[in-house]
């Protein structure tokens, strides 16, 4: 590391630290939608043995957060990164994003057709918190999840109206604003927020070397406009029974910057030069539940969500022209719908039974227009593609003694397909956790996970095999939670995942496989601590072990999975209204493969961000400017495409209440 950059940490560090201050905080304007969790627990007893994090809308608040692949990016075990396609993909130790499920309140965000999202979709502005779950989660979320879960829980309107906007621009004129409104009354609450990102384009850093495909300054084809608009609203009808209705809609068009490498390099690719001309969102769940006094209790949603998209790929930079071979325009259509319901049974000191039962349709639709020859006529093919998944599940939860808990849990699920045989398996899952003593917890937990094949690895008209086996998870996880003297607290975990019938490309075919047998180890440490009460001070590593364990694998090392990450995190809430965030980010050891299966390694990169806010009118506007990516890094995340420069922005937030 450069003697500069760790001077300046050294900086933020003592500042962090050593400062004192008064500060008063105020009651929030918002609280979480009481109807946004899918696992619902009277204690904290299921979420205790297993790994879970949860990122508050104050740590949003706090950086330059706009999407939720950057609300994500520190957490231990996750690497977020873009590659070919352009779109940010949340890998969990080690598993893809199409193994994590991602959730809005309990409504389904995989895409139906390769159960990957793109997280830079989703919008901050309506978030109340995000609980991150890995591996060893409850079964009560279904089958998919063999990395873990993401559930983002939307805010809720308190009594009063409240309200707040933001409005930002960066260096190259980029600007950004988000707003919310909120209020309540008696028995009826509502939430509603938007928001507007219209990108140019990102910087690439200072140090980057030109060359014929990519020449520096404004990254081609990188623009990005968005629009986000989400409501919700609630009605406790009595004291017993609620009901809660969401809604949300997005629109916008991007670019995907293409390699800046081309065959010539031994690890390159050919540049494609592919766009997301339009796209548009819609999603709405409509939830009840129902408490009254008594052993039960109920809780019920249904849901709906639809994404229409148009996909190009133009025959070179300009972007204006489809005659050459391989140019196409196909319009998608995705469409999930479905519901939940679960029974809840409270048996007090013998603990609590959660019995679920869901159903969901997915639907997927192709128009797509090919040029199969240079200079000739686009050809037509429109396909269409159904599959239903049902699931039950059963889940018991007790403290036997005092200190120790335990949690028990099984699923079934049937997954039912247009060509090939239907499929069913099982998913299971045990945990426990024991107070050793007042200031140390230990945890242990083991999950039985499966994932049926997407639509696209089914069915895909170039890659596709309809008899592909559902992949299965072995997910084991220990741990320590250790509170120290002076507000610190350190978790230390070990985890494995052992995964059968893993589902990638085969190089040779170009058809998806089932591959024997890989393996994902790795060990998780983080430390926080509390800063008089106004800030706080983390630090976390992560290394992880992925290996392809398959009979006659070609590749030990699996590629793109980081063995390194380190992180550091901290803010401090100063007494005349200042705020100070910066983190720091170190990623290493990450290897690639060519088709001749040579390996390579992506260069170690590190990322230090910063924003400072000050209130300039009590808490009713501030100020804010910061840094990303200070030190103008010079990075790749995935080889031949180069990530964002260093990037200033200003601007303002202004509350009422």
């Amino acid at each position: 590391m450069k003697p500069v950059k760790i001077c300046t940490l050294a900086i933020f560090a003592l500042i962090f630290f050593n400062l004192n201050a008064v500060f008063a905080e105020k009651p929030a304007p918002t609280k979480v939608y009481s109807l946004g969790e899918v696992v619902v627990l009277g204690n904290a007893t299921g979420e205790k043995v297993n790994t879970t994090y949860e990122i508050n809308a104050d740590d949003i608040a706090q950086k330059n957060i706009q999407s939720l692949d950057q609300a994500l990016e520190l957490l231990p075990g996750l690497d977020i990164s873009k590659g070919s396609k352009g779109t940010p993909r949340v890998n969990v130790r080690g598993l893809r994003s199409r193994h994590t499920i991602i959730l809005l309140n309990g409504i389904p965000l995989n895409s139906t057709w390769d159960q990957q999202f793109d997280p830079h979709l989703i919008p901050v502005e309506n978030i109340s918190k995000i609980k991150v779950s890995y591996g060893t989660h409850s079964v009560l979320y279904g089958q998919g999840g063999l990395a873990g879960v993401i559930n983002i829980v939307t805010k809720q309107g308190t009594s009063g109206l409240h309200g707040d906007a933001t409005a930002q621009m960066d260096e190259r004129g980029n600007h950004y604003s988000r707003a919310n409104l909120s209020g309540g009354k008696d028995r009826i609450n509502f939430f509603a927020g938007a928001s507007q990102n219209h990108q140019k384009g990102y910087l690439l850093s200072d140090s980057y070397d030109s060359n014929t495909y990519e020449d520096g300054g404004l990254r081609d084809n990188s623009d990005d406009k968005k629009v986000n608009f989400f409501g919700n609203m609630g009605f406790e009808v009595n004291k017993q029974l609620e009901l809660g209705l969401t809604m949300g809609h997005g629109s916008g068009e991007f670019g995907t910057p293409g390699s800046t490498k081309d065959n010539s390099d031994p690890f390159g690719k050919n540049p494609k030069y592919d766009r997301v001309d339009d796209y548009e969102t819609f999603s709405s769940q409509l939830s009840v539940d129902y408490d009254p006094a008594g052993l039960l209790s109920f809780r019920g949603w249904i849901f709906v969500n639809t994404q229409e998209q148009d996909d190009a790929r133009y025959d070179d930079e300009d972007y204006d022209s489809m005659v050459r071979k391989n140019s196409y325009l196909d319009k998608t259509k995705t469409d999930i719908q479905g519901g939940t319901l679960q029974t809840n049974f409270d048996f007090d000191t013998a603990g609590s039974l959660a019995v679920s039962a869901s159903a969901q349709e997915d639907k997927y639709t192709t128009d797509l227009d090919i040029v199969e020859r240079n200079n000739n006529p686009a050809v037509n093919y429109y396909n269409e593609y159904e599959t239903q998944l049902y699931s039950t599940a059963i889940e018991y939860r007790i403290s036997p003694v005092n200190k120790l808990d335990l949690v028990a849990g099984f699923s079934s699920h049937w997954y039912e397909k247009e060509v090939g045989s239907d499929d069913d398996d099982i998913s299971y899952m045990v945990g426990t956790s024991y107070d050793a003593t007042d200031s140390t917890t230990l945890r242990a937990s083991y999950a039985r996970k499966i994932r049926f094949p997407s639509i696209r690895q089914l069915y895909d008209s170039n890659s596709g095999v309809s008899t592909l086996k559902p992949e299965k998870a072995d997910n084991y996880e220990a741990g320590i939670n250790q509170r120290l003297p002076w507000d610190m607290e350190i978790d230390l975990l070990v985890f494995f995942s052992d995964v059968q019938n893993y589902i990638e490309k085969d190089d040779n075919t170009n058809l998806f496989a089932n591959n024997d047998e890989y393996e994902f180890k790795g060990v998780e440490i983080r430390i926080d601590k509390s800063i008089l009460g106004k800030g706080r001070i983390g630090a976390s590593y992560t290394w992880l072990d992925a290996k392809d364990k398959s009979d006659g694998t070609l590749k030990d090392e699996l590629q793109y999975r980081p063995e390194h990450k380190f992180v550091l995190d901290a803010s401090y809430r100063f007494g005349f209204g200042m705020t100070i965030s910066a983190d720091y980010m170190y990623i290493s050891k990450q290897y690639l493969y060519n088709s001749t299966y040579d390996q390579g390694e992506i260069s170690e990169y590190q990322i230090v961000n910063l924003k400072i806010e000050q209130n300039v009118y009590k808490e009713n506007l501030s100020l804010f400017i910061g840094a990303d990516n200070l030190f103008d890094e010079d990075y790749e995340e995935s080889y031949g495409y180069p990530q964002p420069g260093r990037s200033a922005f200003a601007g303002l937030t202004v509350r009422f209440q």
